[in-house]
């Protein structure tokens, strides 16, 4: 089975990477940064629109609180900005939020916000997708048709790119990144210097549309919820953020610097476009409702279902560059394809947060370990698994997994800033040198602005969004939270069970006797062989158990065996209803049974075979005969394996494989061989 995958596989991903090749994978800034800041930088395509949809309700006269939302957001942002980078530099070890909650507000804190990370990493690939799904959609009619197939099949290219290795995947999503930064940065700049410089009058096109308020008149408490609820709807520009303090381990050296570099520049960039779409949206007096059918009035009449809302971002495009023109289809096309690739964020985060989490006993071993292309291959293979789950379920419908989105982000945010107050105020408690600890109680200020102000926002999420599905996501955190804890409970459970005595105990002490048991179903070299093996090993007792199925063949074996000479005694269990495993398992108990210091060894023959399909052939009372017998105490089971010529014939095409080159390798060499010579000359 292994040779028809490995092909496959090879071409998938690419051919294995050796251990010593890690530096190779390990992410420049430039890198770095579209790889793990591509979901919050992809966020400012609908964060904008957000905030104004949340405001419609009260109506236009509302917008013009949009821009002070959008001071709190900018000021929010760079408070977790600050704040992560005191992270990367006192936690450089990849655990992000999960290692600063667990170091200093306890292992339940930890695991909490290790649940939030899981499912908001496994919500970002949702959303994204089904996000870009439905943006390509606009010009391509069969992908709305077949949206859920569409975005699942965009989850598995993804994750393919991501198995070749995270540099590799990196690379491959730089490009869009960089074209979409650089698409809305030129829209901002020509869309300022069109109406500071030029003076000229740009319009969205709803400009001259009228918004029908849900609730006309708000003030006091309602108006504050509803700003609020706009500010938390603005938040989703942070999701992500969090990202590059658990990635830091695949940043270059020095890697704390190099994160809080990525870190300062990722939230910059953020903000400015941010700021720069809801500017140019109030000055093109763009118009969004929450439901655009009933809500936009144009000509003094509904605009109907059949009216398509167009997010902010392209409104604000053709307003600035025209519809249209060769830079509003660039900015376009550059915003579908990087909400595609926002989703990386999570093909990042979530592994190395996973293998941080199986090294803690958290989470499966296999998590931890690296695959062929030194990418955490179960960890990706995880989250796609469950975000083509989610995109199953809500037939990649962004409108309803968005109610999902935010709330993970915002627990980790909260708790994770918390913990870093704790974390000073521990250090502050020894620190003597007055300019560390002004850097600290700076430090501290910040951690606590941000803890107060990212609490705010997870209320104001729970509060407005429990009923349309954030309690879907809740439930995830509980589930995940719960299997971890299992988990970790059954690894020190094994642990403490398996752990070495310091004084002598049972283990350690010499059988009084081994019993040697050979199964033998007919005479053939195969079990010639298992019985010579057996009295090499020179047991106290050895003998032959042979089960009686077919009393015609029995009768056979043992005529063949006296005829032989065998000296080895041939006992035959009668099986009336002609089970081979249930007599052995009974005759080994109840040897063990009668000498519970014996120790019981059995030996079985089996075929070595060269093809998959032959393995369904033979082995199958074999395998079930091991299977039973690893839950015997006392029994020690032996495979005495026996190569056919097919298994001689798969060997040869191993070697034959080994030795082949990839084509150009005659020209270049062996990699091996290149490698020596490279050595040779250097010394």
């Amino acid at each position: 089975m292994s040779k028809l995958t490995d092909v496959p596989k090879r071409i998938l991903i690419g051919r294995a990477l050796r251990s010593d090749k890690l530096g190779e994978t390990l992410l420049p800034k430039r890198i770095a940064l579209p790889v793990f800041a591509s979901d919050p930088l992809s966020s400012v395509a609908y964060a904008p629109g957000e905030v104004l949809l949340v405001l419609s309700i009260a109506g236009v006269s509302a917008y013009h609180f949009s821009p002070w939302i959008a001071v709190a957001v900018v000021v929010l942002m760079f408070t977790v900005v600050a704040s992560y980078r005191q992270n990367v530099r006192a936690y450089p070890s990849g655990g992000g939020d999960y290692e600063v909650a667990n170091t200093n507000l306890g292992p339940k804190a930890g695991l909490t916000v290790a649940s939030a990370l899981l499912v908001d990493y496994v919500l970002t690939v949702a959303v994204s997708i089904s996000s870009g799904v439905e943006n390509l959609g606009s010009a391509i009619p069969f992908v709305v048709e077949h949206k859920t197939f569409c975005a699942i099949g965009a989850i598995v290219l993804l994750t393919l790119m991501n198995l070749r290795g995270v540099k590799e995947s990196g690379k491959l999503f730089a490009i869009p990144t960089y074209l979409f930064v650089a698409g809305v940065f030129a829209m901002i700049i020509w869309g300022a210097f069109r109406g500071l410089a030029l003076g000229d009058t740009m319009h969205a096109p709803t400009s001259d549309y009228e918004i029908k308020p849900e609730h006309e008149g708000l003030a006091g408490f309602a108006l504050v919820f509803l700003l609020l609820r706009a500010f938390s709807s603005g938040c989703a520009a942070l999701t992500g953020v969090e990202a590059i303090s658990n990635g830091v381990p695949a940043f270059r050296k020095p890697k704390s610097k190099n994160a809080a570099t990525t870190l300062a520049a990722m939230g910059l960039l953020a903000v400015t476009m941010f700021c720069g779409i809801i500017g140019l949206a109030m000055a093109t007096d763009v118009k969004m409702a929450e439901n655009p059918a009933k809500d936009l009035i144009h000509n003094g009449a509904a605009v109907g279902e059949s009216f398509v809302q167009d997010p902010v971002i392209s409104q604000v495009a053709a307003a600035v560059f025209g519809e249209g023109t060769f830079l509003f289809v660039f900015l376009a096309a550059a915003t579908a394809l990087v909400l595609f690739l926002a989703a990386n964020t999570a093909y990042n985060g979530f592994p190395l947060l996973g293998s941080i989490l199986a090294q803690d006993r958290y989470l499966p071993r296999q998590l931890h370990t690296r695959g062929d292309r030194l990418a955490f291959s179960n960890g990706i293979v995880l989250l796609a698994g469950a975000a083509i789950l989610l995109v199953w379920i809500y037939g990649a419908d962004s409108t309803r997994l968005i109610q999902l989105y935010i709330v993970g982000v915002f627990v980790s945010f909260t708790l994770s800033q918390t913990g870093m107050v704790r974390h000073w105020n521990r250090h502050l408690r020894t620190e003597k040198d007055p300019a560390a600890r002004r850097h600290m109680i700076r430090s501290r200020a910040i951690n606590t602005f941000g803890a107060f102000f990212t609490g705010l926002v997870l209320v104001v999420v729970l509060a407005t969004k429990f009923t349309h599905g954030a309690w879907v996501a809740l439930l995830g955190m509980v589930i995940f939270f719960g299997t971890m804890t299992a988990i970790r409970k059954h690894y020190d459970r094994v642990a403490e069970e398996i752990a070495a005595a310091d004084t002598p105990s049972d283990d350690t002490v010499r059988p009084s006797r081994v019993h040697s048991i050979v199964l033998v179903s007919r005479i053939h070299r195969p079990t010639l062989r298992a019985l010579a093996y057996a009295k090499l090993v020179r047991s106290d007792q050895l003998e032959a158990l042979s089960i009686r199925v077919d009393p015609d063949e029995t009768k056979a074996l043992r005529e063949d065996w006296e005829r032989r000479g065998i000296d080895i005694p041939l006992k035959i269990l009668d099986s009336p209803y002609r089970e081979v495993t249930r007599p052995v398992i009974e005759y080994v108990k109840s040897l063990r049974k009668d000498r519970p210091r014996d120790v019981i060894s059995v030996y079985i023959p089996e075929y070595v075979v060269g093809h998959w399909y032959e393995h369904l052939l033979h082995n199958q009372s074999a395998l079930r005969l091991k299977g039973r017998l690893l839950f015997t105490p006392g029994v020690m089971v032996t495979s005495v394996p026996y190569q056919l010529e097919s298994s001689e014939a798969a060997k040869l095409r191993a070697r034959r494989r080994a030795d082949w080159n990839a084509p150009g390798s005659v020209r270049r060499g062996p990699v091996e061989r290149r490698h020596h010579k490279e050595s040779g000359t250097k010394s």
